[in-house]
């Protein structure tokens, strides 16, 4: 089968490979569409902290059900997904329900190689049933879990002010399930062109354009002068996230979802007269799997709204390195097989 390998920083490659066998507890997909997110963006700029080279990128992904071992009520041939988040079952976080933090986590795409390739081996464990969605809908799942599980973490209230730093496709997860439970939603960004794109698509209520300055006065007025009671950080940017902890409401949740490779630096005297609360939100659980699910088969979320480009497995090559450009204006780029 082909597969394309991010071999170094900067340098993809086409190749082949054996393709998958069909072992115990496993099942094998044939791809059908590979969504590239931050993570991949990252690890082809030498920038994400959790990376080995060299490595087969792509976890989010679909496809259709080949075979599979242990999977009960699967049907080679339906569409399906997947929760590429391989976890060990008996550490710690596992054994408190939270395998998305995985002592010895291996995520699909990260640790071990991923989904940009014609075949797949998963744990069958990790199968999800499409229920009548696109290939192209069951390939934004994951990116939208991890949203939703940053708004779950930050345990989101309606009538809530949540502020999501960062319009990429995390922040705009992350706001639409802000918006579905019952949040007033203000994007901030220094992107005007994905601010536009939050106000037309989404619908998010407020914009502040982080370009012009005044952030903080920005919130105040939006918020009636009590600032956000919650903030969530999607950029992954030191800076960013630095400054996030200014926009805060006393008595506030700041919950970081953007990953960058540095220490995080904040005023403790500013940080405790608030009495924060500062958390990460790592991963989903596949609680939060069915919710987008859910959200998207209702439709309350349409996740047609986020492929701004489309291309051919054997042009990913080629096109890659002009996803990084924000002049392109690429939101989601799509890949099909």
């Amino acid at each position: 089968m082909k597969i394309l390998t991010c071999t170094t920083p900067g340098a993809l490659a086409y190749g082949e490979a054996p393709q998958p066998e069909l072992i115990k507890d496993h099942a094998i997909l044939r791809i059908r569409r590979i969504g590239i997110c931050g993570t991949d963006l990252h690890a082809f700029e030498g920038t994400q902290p959790f990376f080995s080279y060299p490595r087969v990128l792509g976890h989010e992904l679909s496809g259709e059900l080949v075979a599979a071992d242990g999977a009960p009520g699967f049907m080679a041939g339906e569409a399906v997904t997947f929760i590429p988040y391989y976890h060990c079952g008996h550490c710690i976080a596992c054994r408190s329900g939270k395998p998305n933090c995985c002592v010895s986590m291996a995520v699909c795409g990260v640790h071990v190689d991923g989904g940009m390739a014609e075949y797949l081996r998963v744990p069958s464990s990790a199968l999800l049933h499409g229920q009548g969605l696109s290939f192209d809908a069951l390939a934004l799942v994951e990116p939208l879990a991890i949203g939703a599980h940053g708004v779950r973490r930050a345990d989101v209230r309606p009538g809530e002010y949540v502020a999501v730093i960062g319009t990429g496709p995390i922040g705009l997860g992350v706001m639409e399930f802000a918006r579905i439970a019952g949040a007033e939603v203000i994007a901030v960004d220094i992107n005007r062109q994905r601010l536009d794109f939050c106000r037309e698509k989404p619908g998010v209520q407020h914009i502040v354009d982080a370009s012009e300055g005044d952030v903080e006065g920005a919130l105040q007025t939006i918020t009636h002068g009590d600032f956000p009671t919650v903030v969530i950080d999607a950029t992954g940017s030191q800076r960013a996230i630095t400054e996030g902890f200014k926009y805060l409401a006393h008595g506030g949740r700041y919950v970081l979802v953007g990953l960058q490779r540095g220490e995080v630096a904040f005023s403790h005297p500013e940080f405790h007269k608030r009495e924060a609360t500062l958390m990460s939100s790592r991963n989903a659980t596949r609680e939060d799997f069915a919710h987008v699910v859910d959200a998207m088969k209702s439709g309350r979320v349409d996740p047609t709204h986020y492929i701004t480009h489309r291309v051919h497995f054997d042009q990913v090559q080629t096109e890659f390195h002009r996803w990084l450009d924000p002049k392109n204006g690429v939101v989601k780029a799509m890949v099909s097989l």
